[in-house]
C-alpha cells in the first residue's frame, strides 16, 4: 500500500541533496515518488515505506528531520 508522507527537514539546500535524499528512499523503495522542494525545506515520498523508514533514511543522509 502506498502512502504519501511529507517530512520538514532542515539542512538541505542543493542539487547534490535532492539526489541524495531521493536515491535514498529509491534504493530501498524503487517506485517511490520523491519529491524535494528545497525552498520550503520538505521532502514528499509517496512510498510503502512507512513515514519512519522514510524519515530514518533522510537523517541517515546527514540530514535533520524536524517534522
Amino acid at each position: 500500500m502506498t502512502e504519501t508522507h511529507t517530512l520538514t527537514v532542515q539542512g538541505m539546500s542543493c542539487g547534490h541533496c535532492v539526489r541524495a535524499v531521493t536515491e535514498a528512499i529509491r534504493a530501498e523503495d524503487p517506485k517511490a515518488e520523491v519529491a524535494v522542494d528545497l525552498a520550503a525545506g520538505t521532502v514528499r515520498a509517496a512510498t510503502g515505506l512507512p513515514r519512519a523508514r522514510v524519515a530514518a533514511l533522510v537523517a541517515e543522509e546527514g540530514y535533520t528531520v524536524t517534522g
